[in-house]
């Protein structure tokens, strides 16, 4: 634990060790001191661009908006100088926010000069580790952080202070169907639900077990049983029709099944000819697909 605690100061102090504390404060004429925090008018900082958070819980920042007008903003946002009275944010635009709320005029910040690059890294690190994020969001901002920053999984795990499995399962749900991830991002199945399902390849199978937690409520550890089964059970299936689809039809056959969320098997035959197998688990499925198809 320790050595994982470790590796993240040593990721976020490797990006805020270049604090530029030299930029004057609202009174241009005060001496700043080195590695010190700056109070910044409000006035003069605007949001972040490259924000990767753009909802924002109104209580919660309410909350946070009370918070403050009793003991202030306790930890300091971060800023690049653009000039003597702009700044841009890199981040802390919730505290940014909250600060507005409170009737704050100034705020306290780190001052620091950052390219582009940086000031995303630096957002979407801070932002991976926000308590209230869901599992969908952090595997949203890893990817970012690997296509965007030019990491690799070795690279971010270092900077993130995780290991590298835990950032390739994060990453992995990003692989999932599309409901599967909703559910996720809407917190209706948890992480260690989704790990479960990602331990089976196929998303037809994905789509059936999420179902089944679904209807059934299952627990973690009943849904882990079941992937298992569903694994053992890939194994010893012969493998006939589905094996040998052409590839294009099998995406066709996945993008179908993430779709109807439900099983859904193409067969080929020869001439172009073929045939589109849908399964339902009860009458009300069966009424959910007829109204999802239109008919």
């Amino acid at each position: 634990m320790n050595n994982k605690k470790d590796a993240l100061g040593k990721g976020i102090r490797a990006l805020l060790d270049s604090i530029d504390t030299s930029a004057p404060t609202q009174k241009e004429e005060t001496t700043v001191t080195s590695n010190t925090v700056n109070e910044l008018p409000l006035e003069f900082i605007e949001v972040n661009p490259f924000q990767p958070r753009v909802d924002f819980d109104e209580a919660r920042l309410n909350e946070l908006a009370d918070s403050i007008k009793i003991h202030g903003v306790i930890q300091p946002i971060t800023v690049k100088k653009l000039s003597a009275k702009k700044y841009q944010l890199i981040a802390g635009e919730r505290r940014l926010r909250a600060s507005k709320m409170a009737g704050l005029t100034t705020i306290p910040a780190f001052i620091r000069t950052a390219n582009d690059q940086e000031m995303l890294e630096i957002a979407l690190i801070e932002n991976t580790h926000r308590e209230d994020l869901n599992a969908h969001e952090v595997a949203i901002n890893y990817k970012r952080l690997m296509d965007e920053c030019n990491l690799t999984q070795e690279d971010l795990a270092e900077r993130v202070g995780k290991d590298r499995a835990t950032v390739a399962n994060y990453l992995r749900l990003l692989k999932l169907p599309p409901d599967i991830q909703l559910a996720i991002k809407n917190r209706t199945i948890s992480m260690t639900h989704a790990r479960a399902i990602i331990s089976i390849e196929d998303p037809v199978a994905q789509l059936s077990l999420y179902k089944d937690i679904i209807s059934k409520d299952l627990s973690v550890r009943a849904v882990e049983q079941l992937a298992r089964a569903a694994k053992q059970n890939k194994r010893k299936a012969p493998q006939h029709s589905r094996a040998s689809l052409p590839h294009d039809l099998k995406r066709v056959q996945d993008k179908l099944a993430s779709h109807l969320s439900t099983r859904v098997i193409l067969k080929n035959k020869r001439g172009g000819r073929g045939e589109i197998v849908i399964t339902y688990f009860s009458d009300d499925d069966l009424q959910r697909l007829v109204d999802l198809m239109n008919l």
